[in-house]
């Protein structure tokens, strides 16, 4: 008979090698960021976008916009474990705004390649960022485990679940954003600066619109 595994030493081996993959995913952040913007022009100088595919990505961009938007008003990082709001449907709103936005930019340029590479991005980057906040959250709120149960860590339930009660565990243990007073604060978005997000996406229709022409203006002055 073969030995059993000792469960510790999974355990373990398991966070050494997520804590390794994170460092990873910290490293080439910025370098995937530089590369993705690279291809993004590219792109963008290989082909012209169509009209209709620039129309249609908005149906992608905009949600997202607005998801983050509403969930940066809601969330209060380490300090309270944010239940209500876009919280009651996924666990993770801000990361599957980024998600819809970045899939939306895709579709305006038509572009597989840059599909791939932020495709690539998210999985290098935010499955990490997402295990290592969870494991954070969860020894830090007893009322976690609890909350993951109800809500899906990325794909969003269709109802919102049901709050966790103020006498519960996790008010024993860590602060529970999920009473009647959890709702929308404007002070928060401005403090997470999330419009920020909103200029970025500006910025992204507006090369749409104008770097090509003016990529082509510059290499003709050049000639």
């Amino acid at each position: 008979m073969g030995e059993t595994g000792n469960p510790q030493k999974t355990g373990a081996a398991k966070t050494d090698w997520m804590a390794r993959w994170q460092k990873v995913a910290r490293r080439i952040r910025v370098p995937l960021g530089f590369f993705a913007a690279a291809l993004y022009v590219f792109e963008l100088w290989r082909r012209a976008p169509h009209v209709a595919a620039v129309v249609w990505s908005l149906a992608l961009v905009l949600p997202g916009l607005g998801l983050r938007g509403y969930a940066s008003g809601y969330v209060k990082k380490n300090r309270e474990l944010t239940v209500t709001g876009p919280y009651a449907h996924t666990r993770n709103p801000l990361y599957l705004g980024s998600m819809l936005m970045a899939a939306g930019f895709a579709l305006a340029l038509l572009s597989w390649p840059v599909a791939l590479v932020l495709a690539v991005g998210f999985c290098v980057i935010y499955i990490p960022v997402i295990a290592s906040e969870e494991r954070f959250l969860l020894a830090t709120f007893s009322g976690f485990d609890a909350y993951c149960r109800r809500v899906p860590r990325l794909i969003p339930r269709l109802t919102p679940a049901k709050q966790l009660s103020k006498e519960g565990p996790a008010a024993r243990s860590g602060r529970v954003n999920g009473d009647e007073r959890g709702g929308f604060s404007f002070d928060l978005y401005r403090r997470h600066r999330e419009y920020n997000a909103a200029i970025g996406a500006a910025l992204l229709y507006l090369s749409l619109l104008f770097l090509r022409p003016a990529l082509e203006a510059i290499l003709h002055g050049v000639r």
